[in-house]
């Protein structure tokens, strides 16, 4: 997988809850936290979801632990490592959406 397929795979799994996209923007408007950060990913998430298709990219994701999977053959959550998970997840969302952290002093100086 290229990193377009995996920011991809991102992008659809945060996004599949209706008016997502809106509550991304709100988010990286105001800045969040990590922790607020993790929890908006959690909520995006929800409990587990997935979707795939003849000749599209399969997602599967979790709220709990922040996991997408993701692959361009069947994927098994139960056995395959996902592509994102944790603090990666959280460091993804800062670079997809553009959400700063009010609590980085280093960014307060610009």
């Amino acid at each position: 997988m290229t990193n377009d397929d995996k920011k991809k795979a991102f992008i659809r799994a945060v996004n599949n809850m209706q008016d997502a996209e809106n509550r991304w923007k709100e988010r990286a408007e105001i800045g969040l936290t990590d922790e607020q950060l993790s929890q908006a990913l959690r909520y995006e998430l929800g409990i587990a979801g997935g979707s795939g298709g003849r000749d599209a990219l399969s997602i599967a994701y979790e709220g709990s632990g922040l996991k997408i999977w993701a692959g361009w053959q069947n994927i098994n959550p139960y056995m395959d490592q996902p592509i994102f998970e944790g603090q990666k997840t959280v460091k993804m969302a800062r670079i997809v959406f553009g959400i700063a952290d009010p609590s980085d002093k280093q960014m307060a100086l610009f």
